[in-house]
């Protein structure tokens, strides 16, 4: 079968840069491509040329007659005058044509566009609601190819895991630039790499290409020592994580496991913990007894929640549950109508906003950097202002950039580097992900995997929550903070169970009733009593180790020991906790 895009010999250039030199490659039905590379490296430029939006300064870009595309860029524009309902439903003339289409419902309610309101004007929606009304608009269409550039931006987990199964079940063809690792590895079946001018193809998505370009490193040896370090650590990671995501590498995988043989783990979490306590002591922050309302909504009702030293906790929820709001309410930015927050004396925190903050633009990038602190340790690491930016993807030449010249991506790296210089203790990160490209993800996860502090993180990257956080909780619009001992997987099964039609589980529910004897419902809150008290003497032997730990600092043989009986307590609690929620769960 004939490609449905053909690009021959195309090159692209904005200015003096070429940002496609000669390029040939081609789309074919079905194929799911991830566009991956640096910031500014002509990813969108290759997009807009693919799809007809731009013209090519030389070669030819061919489409298969009667092609049906969709093309999403990061430019929302929407009609005037228009509302929701007539752009994401405009192929339909009445509700009922639509509303017998499961396909269209799942888009509508997947992309949160019930949320929204069909009635909504489209000039009063924020710049996230205008990018999902438009990524619906776009795949209610009868299509073959849809051109995704960064469709998860302003998606929450959830509905990034709605975009990539709603891909795989469509079975059309597919180009995504997108900087999300697991929706990248999830979705894709070639990676596209645009890199000085050129695209490089790899098999398979995240995992693949990340062996692949470790491989090419380690044959040509012309990578530098960092990126290969760097490139180390993630393969290690990976191989370590969940079967489903080592299973996919396809690439010479004994080599490649070569380069990892010798890398150390990705966070000692003992050392990392006993240092944050050193630095921390006992109390962090705490909300006791805390109610939050925003208008008619209770976000937050009488909650106690206590953060504690070296904590790394990930906060999911729905887009709208009030993940900003709690952090603000970490933060001291707003109060709660009733109880109190509590941040401990020796608490240096920061707080990375989405919001860009004010950034002196009458200097220059390292310049502003270097207005902070010259100099910043993290955990055992020590770097001067400038390798920092280096690390956070600003090079040499770029760091004597005006501040007044950077573009949004750049002002929001600036502003995280600003932030570490400071050397907090606590970070509080609502999306620190937007506008970074991949390798700079991982230089931020590499600072944040051994950064000996406390941490919470509202993030839609499932791939770096994933990473760099020990510990989940949710927001479900109940008013509470519940914690998930199955992380992003349970929040994605619990949502899953919330939407099922009440329709359809109250006949499952009834039978389940009616089977459920008084007597086995004593068992179970019996059981439950029981897991309770055994959780109270786990989490008591778990405080008595670290305290142990360290008074052992200086005998290795004893922290070995102790170190032993620790990870076998704290395996037991997750698997007390497990049957403790099972139970609870019977319970409801």
């Amino acid at each position: 079968m004939a490609n449905l895009v053909n690009l021959e010999s195309v090159s692209k250039s904005y200015g003096v840069k070429p940002l496609l030199d000669g390029v040939s490659l081609g789309v074919a039905a079905g194929q799911r491509i991830g566009v991956v590379g640096l910031n500014g490296g002509g990813k969108t430029t290759l997009l807009e040329v693919l799809s007809g939006l731009a013209e090519p300064d030389s070669g030819r870009v061919s489409h298969v007659g009667g092609l049906r595309m969709a093309v999403v860029t990061q430019r929302t524009e929407l009609p005037d005058g228009s509302t929701v309902g007539e752009v994401v439903l405009e192929r339909y003339g009445a509700e009922h044509e639509w509303a017998a289409d499961a396909r269209v419902r799942s888009i509508v309610d997947g992309l949160g566009i019930t949320a929204i309101g069909l009635e909504t004007p489209t000039a009063n929606l924020s710049g996230g609601e205008r990018r999902r009304v438009s990524l619906a608009a776009a795949l209610t269409g009868e299509l073959d190819l849809v051109v995704l550039d960064e469709p998860t931006n302003h998606l929450d987990v959830e509905g990034v895991q709605w975009l990539a199964d709603h891909l795989l079940n469509r079975r059309i063809a597919v180009v995504v630039v997108t900087h999300d690792r697991w929706f990248l590895d999830t979705v894709a079946t070639l990676t596209w790499e645009v890199a000085n001018g050129r695209v490089e193809q790899y098999e398979g998505g995240y995992a693949d290409w990340i062996f692949a370009r470790a491989e090419r490193a380690r044959l040509a040896a012309t990578a530098e020592e960092k990126r290969q370090n760097l490139a180390r650590k993630e393969l290690a990671w990976l191989r370590r994580g969940p079967q489903a995501r080592s299973s996919k590498p396809r690439y010479r995988i004994e080599a490649a496991e070569a380069l990892i043989a010798d890398v150390p783990p990705p966070r000692d979490s003992v050392e990392l913990q006993a240092f944050a306590k050193r630095r921390l002591g006992k109390t962090v922050l705490e909300l006791e007894d805390t109610t939050y309302r925003v208008g008619e909504r209770t976000l937050l009702d009488h909650v106690t929640w206590r953060i504690g030293p070296g904590d790394r906790i990930g906060l999911v929820g729905i887009n709208g549950s009030g993940k900003t709001s709690l952090l603000k309410l970490l933060g001291g930015d707003v109060e709660g109508s009733t109880g109190r927050r509590v941040e401990g004396k020796t608490v240096a925190l920061a707080h990375l906003r989405q919001e860009l903050d004010d950034l002196p633009g009458d200097l220059r990038v390292l310049q502003a950097i270097e207005q902070v602190a010259g100099r910043v340790v993290f955990g055992k690491q020590e770097m001067t202002a400038s390798q920092l930016g280096e690390k956070l993807g600003f090079p040499q030449a770029r760091q004597w950039t005006p501040v007044a010249d950077l573009s949004g991506g750049e002002r929001r790296r600036l502003q995280l580097c600003r932030l570490l210089m400071a050397e907090p203790n606590v970070l509080l990160l609502d999306e620190p992900t937007n506008d970074l490209d991949i390798d700079t993800l991982q230089q931020l996860e590499d600072l944040l995997d051994g950064w000996p502090g406390t941490m919470v993180v509202v993030s839609h990257d499932r791939y770096l929550v994933e990473r760099v956080c020990d510990t989940i909780v949710a927001l479900f619009g109940d008013g509470r903070i519940t914690h998930l001992p199955g992380g992003i997987e349970e929040y994605l099964n619990r949502r899953a169970l919330a939407k099922e039609p009440a329709a359809a589980t109250a006949p499952t529910a009834a039978k389940t009733e009616a089977k459920k004897s008084a007597a086995d419902l004593r068992a179970a809150q019996k059981e439950l009593g029981r897991l309770e008290r055994k959780l109270d003497q786990l989490h008591a032997k778990e405080e008595k180790l670290h305290s142990a730990l360290l008074e052992a600092a200086t005998d290795p043989a004893k922290l070995m020991e102790l170190n032993a009986q620790l990870k076998g307590v704290q395996g037991e609690i997750e698997d007390v906790e497990g049957r403790w929620l099972e139970t609870s769960e019977l319970l409801e």
